[in-house]
Order: C-alpha cells, then structure tokens, then sequence
C-alpha cells in the first residue's frame, strides 16, 4: 500500500538548517532558523522557567491525564496575558495544544467544522508552515498584499483593498505582533481600519500571536489582538508560549474562541476539547504548568518579565547596530528599516540568487526570500553581515 504515497517536498528552513550543519567552514553565520539565541549563540533556558522547573520536580505528585482542554489554569493564565481585560473571561472558551502550531492547526480544523467552504485570507508573505497547514487540509487559501518591496514596509492600501473582498463565513489570518517574515507592522491606527473593515464585511479574524513581548513589550504587543478580540463578534487567536518563555521542546500554546456572546461559550468550549479529543487527546502539560507557574508566581513573574525585556532590547539593540553599520558599508540609508521592523526577523526584500551569494561565498544563511533572524546575530557578526550584504549588492 504504502508504494502509492508521494515524496513530500522538504521544508525549506529545515532543509536550511541541515545544510548549515554540513558546511564545514568556520565563521559561518546562521540567521534563518526562527529561534532566539543569546550573544554566545545559545538558546537559554530562562531564570524563571527554570526555577519554576525546579519547583515542580519537587513538588509534582502525579503524571495522569489533564482534561481535554488542559489545566484551566493555564488557559486562565494565558487568556489574562494576551487579552487582558479586554474581553470578559465568560466570553472565551480556551484548550491548550501542541505549541502555536497545534494552535493554528485546531483553529483551522474549527473553521472547517463551521464552515468547509471558507476561504482563508494569508498576507503575503506569511509564515510558510501557515500556507502547508491550509495546503495538506485542503482549504481555499486568497493571498492578500502585505510586504511593499520598494518601502520594506506594509502595503496598507494593497493590504485592505484585498481584505475588502473577504465576506461572512470567511477568515481573514493575521499576526499579532512582530510580523513573520517581515518583521513589518501596522500601527494602531491601522489596527483600527482593519477592524472597521471586519466589522463591514463580516469576515471573522484569527490572530497568530507567537511573539508577545519581543517587539514593544508585553502590553504593546497585545494591542491589536485586545482590539480586535473586544470588536468584532467572534474572533479566533492561536498562542504560542515558544519564544516569550523560551520552551520550544516543551511545545506550548493555547487556542481561544473569543464570541461577543456569552450563550456561545459552551458550544464554542465543547467543539475545541471535541477536536483536542480528535487530534491528540490530552495536551501535554509540562510546558503549560511551568508557565502557569511563572505567571501565577509574583517573585517568577517579575523575573521573567524582567529576562524578557533583556531579550527584547537585545534584539532592538542589534537592529540599530546592523542599521547603523549597512548605512556605514553602503553610504545609505536604504537599510533604515531594519531599525523599524519589530520581533525576530527581518525581509530584505533581496532576490534568491544575492540569498545564495550570500550563503556560497560569505557562509551567511539566510531563507530564501531573504528572511534574517536578527536574534542570531551579536556584536561581532553584525560588521560581517553588513559588509557581505553590501558586497553582493543588496
């Protein structure tokens, strides 16, 4: 039977990855990978997460099943940190999954159930796994314009003149904060139209939110997603606990469906534990207590907070550096957007062949449509980076 499957094409960052591994030349720069790593290169473990660990070894009793959902604690915890007070916690119905991935894929499979017809608007660019997912469902995906070319900004004009074409029974998928790949993003003024535009077209959001806190603060970085959640009628969000709290492994997220309708809660909580139930059964837990811990913890909460703003004024700190430092390679300012652009990554807007030449004659990897994590990036590499950026005439 199994003569008949098809070789499926590889994913191309995994496939980046393996090649990095392979390339024997020392001074090679890794920037495609989407993980955070600190200025020796090494993805930490961070100071709360890990005395949080230390309790829980200490003090865990059992090893048995969760509910279908998880531990309401956790999505208690979660819903208060990317929602705040925004909307009523009655008017959420949350389950954890498999990281923000499980999340994305359980949002999906819910608008499926609604409505097998519904086409899903994806900014172009996007992040790719998004575009695999819809694939391998089998969904109706409509590309919607995003990342302008010339400015390395939003195009906000191309970018609603698209979703203008959305209508009831549709999605229209967004990210939160910190764009992927782009690291582009709109402003609240912006946020505002997108949600005006929702509220006339009746096409329902689903917010991928992977990167809160890595852009412009905690707070900050929920802005659009609390806005949209508390405007519109329904709302669907896919949380990632991967990046903000660093336990990759531990594959942690949460999938919320937000109704203005309180009377909706327990369908809309029953149709997500019936598709955990489908998918995987019980979600895992550890990553989900650690962070339950964390942020139900006052003394780990403020450390984590605190680590998090590290990273987070690392990441700004390097993207002034590499701005500053292409402006002095090139004579230009072409670059300035790099200091803009918020959360891991940045697009170059370069083609692939300056991609390769970066990789075959610099050792510098990038993604193909020139995608840069700037977290893997420090003090020493930035000069490099620059002066092969300039010298392959990006």
């Amino acid at each position: 039977m199994f003569e008949t499957l098809k070789e499926q094409p590889a994913d191309k960052i995994l496939a980046l990855m393996q090649t990095f591994r392979e390339d024997p030349r020392e001074g090679k720069i890794d920037l495609g990978v989407g993980v955070y790593k600190d200025a020796s290169g090494n993805t930490p473990i961070m100071r709360a997460v890990k005395a949080a660990e230390k309790q829980l070894w200490e003090t865990e009793t059992t090893k048995a099943y969760t509910g279908l959902a998880g531990d309401p604690a956790f999505a208690d915890a979660m819903i208060a940190l990317v929602l705040g007070d925004a909307v009523p916690r009655a008017n959420v119905a949350a389950v954890a999954t498999p990281g923000g991935t499980g999340a994305v894929r359980q949002g999906f499979d819910m608008v499926r159930m609604a409505n097998p017809s519904a086409k899903i608007f994806v900014s172009n660019p996007t992040w790719p796994n998004h575009l695999s997912i819809l694939k391998h469902m089998g969904m109706t995906m409509v590309p919607y314009r995003y990342f302008d070319e010339d400015s390395r900004g939003v195009d906000f004009d191309g970018m609603m003149a698209d979703l203008a074409q959305a209508g009831p029974g549709d999605i229209v998928l967004v990210h939160g904060c910190c764009h992927n790949p782009t690291g582009a993003n709109l402003n609240m003024t912006e946020w505002q139209a997108v949600v005006d535009l929702l509220n006339k077209t009746g096409a329902t959001p689903m917010v991928d939110i992977a990167y809160q806190g890595f852009g412009d603060g905690l707070d900050e970085d929920a802005a659009a997603t609390r806005l949209i959640a508390s405007s519109v009628p329904e709302t669907i969000i896919a949380a990632s606990c991967s990046k903000n709290f660093g336990i990759y492994r531990e594959r942690t997220g949460l999938l919320m469906a937000v109704s203005q309708n309180s009377a909706a809660h327990k369908l809309n909580q029953g149709t997500l534990a019936y598709l955990n139930r489908q998918n995987y059964s019980f979600p895992p837990d550890h990553g989900a207590r650690l962070v339950t811990m964390v942020l139900t913890d006052d003394a780990l909460r403020m450390d984590w907070m605190a680590e998090l703003e590290e990273v987070r004024n690392s990441m700004l700190g390097l993207r002034d550096l590499l701005a500053s430092e292409l402006q002095r390679a090139s004579g230009s300012d072409r670059f300035g957007f790099i200091a803009q652009h918020r959360g891991m990554f940045s697009r170059l807007g370069a083609s692939t062949d300056k991609v390769d030449k970066l990789r075959e004659d610099h050792a510098i990897y990038l993604v193909g449509d020139s995608r840069l994590n700037i977290a893997g990036l420090n003090k020493e590499t930035v000069p490099i980076l620059a002066k092969a950026i300039v010298e392959v005439g990006i």
